[in-house]
């Protein structure tokens, strides 16, 4: 299997998937044209990327069968192209939620005693004890947190440490069917959270259903003064919205995160928001620390390896959740060649699509029940040819989906 590694990887992850018989080519700056060329000429089974988009024109530029995003958001993947060409996309969940959450906190911390601003005076050869002297302190604080998958969850540990109360709102949490193991307040919805909490911090999944999720009027709803975190995506939040909030109602920001961002390490970068008095900016990194590249790294290998042994793909996003199907064709045959192949034959002239199966093989494999979901209900004429037209078919049954 071949493996084409277009974003900076570990040198762990080469390790790993050199030692399970893939052949390996890394070229970590390939972007656009170029990855499109290098996908055509590898003819690679798998592409391996980190913040690299993937559009559907390089998938038609070569024989993909996985594209596995080395990170947790997939938003720069074009998952509807991929379906429709039956590739798979998979990722690398929670493995990143650690070093997430870390930076988090750290944008709190930072944000609280201003520490950036105290540095840059003390390396311009100010000193200014009676200016950074004055700080609130986190203890005691609310953070709301807007999302509690498992970078919510691990920003919610580190703050109950630190003695703030955690406020939480998240879809998956508010019909109150999923209980969080851990002490936190469940609101009711997000601009409860805005008026509730000091400090807000964003983790949500990037999708149509969120993109310009906090807007005008959940800013509207915050506190004057209080912390806005987002180390998730730049899409979640109306910035335009976000920079007057800071402007005029002393919102303060620490942001991992910025809309049009370089897709190279390096680049020269301006931003009116990351500009301002109270903003803290870091260069979307909050993924960046060595551990979590190492876990990456081994979470592509693993997904990578089952797919070349077995055909599974741990982690696949891409898969219908619900199918066309309304009707289970259950099927009763003995065990032999040719079986399957007469019955989908038969639902093939009667222009019924299968849309899933599955032939499950009874003790001693002389016999086995086959499965099968289709779009439609068989006609009668279509169940008795089913029922008599072949001597190994012991019975043929229908049921609604």
């Amino acid at each position: 299997m071949h493996v084409l590694i277009a974003d900076a990887f570990e040198q762990s992850g080469v390790d790993g998937l050199t030692a399970a018989g893939c052949s390996i080519t890394y070229q970590p700056d390939l972007k656009e044209h170029a990855l499109r060329d290098a996908v055509a000429s590898t003819r690679a089974d798998v592409l391996v990327v980190r913040s690299t988009p993937v559009t559907a024109d390089m998938m038609d530029a070569g024989g993909l069968s996985l594209i596995v995003r080395a990170g947790a958001g997939y938003n720069t993947i074009d998952v509807g192209a991929a379906s429709q060409r039956g590739i798979y996309v998979s990722n690398c969940p929670g493995k990143n939620a650690v070093a997430v959450a870390e930076l988090t906190i750290g944008l709190m911390l930072a944000i609280d005693r201003r520490m950036a601003d105290g540095v840059a005076d003390l390396r311009a050869g100010r000193w200014n004890k009676k200016g950074f002297s004055k700080a609130h302190g986190l203890l005691g604080s609310t953070l709301g947190l807007i999302g509690f998958g498992n970078i919510g969850q691990e920003v919610a540990k580190r703050a109950l440490a630190f003695g703030l109360e955690v406020v939480v709102w998240s879809r998956r949490l508010a019909s109150r069917a999923e209980v969080p193991d851990l002490p936190v307040v469940i609101a009711n919805s997000p601009e409860d959270v805005a008026r509730r909490a000091d400090i807000v911090s964003v983790h949500l999944a990037l999708n149509k259903d969120t993109r310009g999720f906090i807007g005008e009027s959940f800013l509207a709803a915050m506190k004057p003064g209080a912390m806005f975190i987002n180390t998730a995506r730049a899409e979640l939040v109306d910035y335009a919205a976000l920079e007057r909030a800071i402007r005029e109602r002393g919102i303060r920001a620490g942001l991992d995160v910025f809309p049009d961002e370089p897709t190279s390490g390096t680049a020269a970068y301006t931003s009116s928001l990351a500009a301002l008095p109270g903003v803290y900016g870091t260069h979307h990194i909050g993924a960046s620390t060595e551990q979590a590249q190492e876990a990456i790294a081994a979470e592509t290998v693993r997904i990578i390896t089952s797919f070349m042994r077995s055909g599974d793909v741990p982690n696949v996003v891409n898969l219908a959740q619900t199918t066309p199907a309304t009707h289970t064709l259950v099927v009763r045959h003995r065990d032999r060649p040719g079986v399957l192949a007469f019955v989908f034959d038969r639902l093939r002239l009667a222009g019924i699509n299968v849309q899933e199966t599955e032939n499950i093989i009874f003790a001693g494999a002389e016999a086995a029940v086959a499965r099968i979901n289709v779009d439609r209900e068989p006609a009668n004429e279509t169940l008795q040819t089913l029922r008599s037209g072949h001597a190994d078919i012991i019975d043929v049954r229908v049921f609604a989906v």
